[in-house]
């Protein structure tokens, strides 16, 4: 239905706007401890909902007027300890800045560039690689599994590991049919890939 459409919206600690891509094995565990526990109420039967809410309720727990960076991975970390699956996922967090993380097996893509314009330096998190060379920006790299990227409304860029057991393990699916073609995973062409494997 259009109410599982994204982005996904809590207002609560901040206002947090969210997109994923994934899929959450624990989720129904999950929106019953949100309930009960979190006091939490989720809308949908989307697995975005309650990644979202595990997020905001760990940041919220931190109890920052505006969170930083540190608290940010803080609450993504507690987001990995919690959740089981393979997922992605961008937030913007109203008067702080857009926080994306992978989990820690990187099994779903995420990648971030940058782009110069007259105003400065513009940073861009996407799952492909295409999104970025579409809108001009430059490649810095994939997220690496169970890392955290915080852009900050002031334009200041931090990464963290937070996770404590992180192995790549990518989707085959993504290569499969999921991706573009031109897209580049993990520094791997999609593309070439489709061949390899064709060839294989």
């Amino acid at each position: 239905s259009s109410a599982e459409a994204q982005p996904m919206y809590v207002n609560s600690p901040y206002g947090i706007a969210f997109a994923h891509n994934g899929n959450l094995t624990n989720s129904l565990e999950l929106q019953a401890d949100l309930f009960k526990e979190d006091m939490r109420h989720v809308n949908t039967g989307s697995d975005s909902e309650v990644l979202l809410n595990v997020f905001a309720h760990e940041l919220q727990e931190l109890g920052a007027d505006r969170p930083e960076a540190e608290q940010i991975f803080k609450a993504v970390e507690e987001v990995h300890r919690r959740c089981s699956g393979g997922y992605a996922g961008i937030a913007l967090i109203m008067g702080a800045g857009i926080v994306g993380f992978r989990d820690p097996l990187g099994i779903r893509p995420l990648i971030y560039g940058k782009k110069e314009t007259a105003s400065g330096v513009d940073y861009m998190l996407a799952s492909e690689s295409v999104a970025l060379d579409a809108l001009g920006y430059e490649r810095i790299r994939d997220v690496k599994p169970g890392e955290a990227v915080f852009i900050s409304n002031d334009g200041q860029i931090d990464t963290a590991i937070c996770a404590e057991k992180t192995r790549l393990i990518p989707c085959i699916f993504e290569y499969v049919y999921l991706a573009r073609p031109d897209s580049i995973i993990d520094q791997v062409s999609v593309y070439k890939a489709r061949l390899r494997m064709g060839e294989h």
